[in-house]
C-alpha cells in the first residue's frame, strides 16, 4: 500500500469514527498531495508524499512554538495535535549517533579535510538522509567533524 492510499484508508476511517480533528490534518495532507499532483507529471511518487508530509509536520511544529511564545496555548495544542497525526506517517527519524556515524562515512568517502568541503559532504548526505534526518542537525555535526 502507497503512502497516498494510507492517508486515503486513515481519512475513510477517520470519518467513520466521527475524528473531526484528525480528518482535519488528514484531509490537509491530501490536498497538498492533490495540488501536487495536478501541478506537475500527475503522477506523485512517495518520495514526493513523504516531501509533502515532512514539510507539514514542519510547518505544523513551527506555528506550534510560535503560539507558544505568544502564549496561546488554545492553538498551540491543536497544531500539535495535527503534527502528530502527520507524524504518523513520517519513516523513523535516526539518532544523532546514527547521524554522526554517517557524517564520518561521508567525510572518508569524499575525502573531505576541512570546513571548505561541506558542500561535498552534505550533497552526499542531504540525498542520503532524506526524511530521515533534519537538515540543521545533519548541518551542525557535519561542522563539528570537520573542524576536528
Amino acid at each position: 500500500m502507497t503512502l497516498t492510499e494510507q492517508i486515503n484508508a486513515d481519512i475513510k476511517t477517520a470519518m467513520l469514527a466521527k475524528e473531526k480533528e484528525k480528518l482535519t490534518a488528514l484531509r490537509d495532507i491530501k490536498s497538498k498531495i492533490m495540488l501536487e499532483a495536478t501541478s506537475g507529471s500527475g503522477e506523485v511518487t512517495d518520495a514526493n508524499v513523504l516531501k509533502i508530509v515532512m514539510k507539514l509536520h514542519k510547518q505544523r511544529m513551527e506555528t506550534h512554538t510560535l503560539y507558544k511564545e505568544q502564549a496561546r496555548e488554545d492553538l498551540a495544542e491543536v497544531e500539535l495535535f495535527e503534527a502528530k497525526i502527520i507524524e504518523a506517517y513520517l519513516p523513523q527519524m535516526l539518532t544523532e549517533d546514527e547521524i554522526r556515524a554517517e557524517v564520518k562515512a561521508a567525510i572518508i568517502q569524499t575525502g573531505a579535510s576541512g570546513p571548505q568541503d561541506m558542500g561535498k559532504v552534505m550533497g552526499i548526505l542531504s540525498s542520503k538522509l532524506a526524511g530521515k534526518a533534519d537538515g540543521k542537525i545533519i548541518s551542525t555535526l557535519v561542522k563539528e567533524e570537520l573542524s576536528k
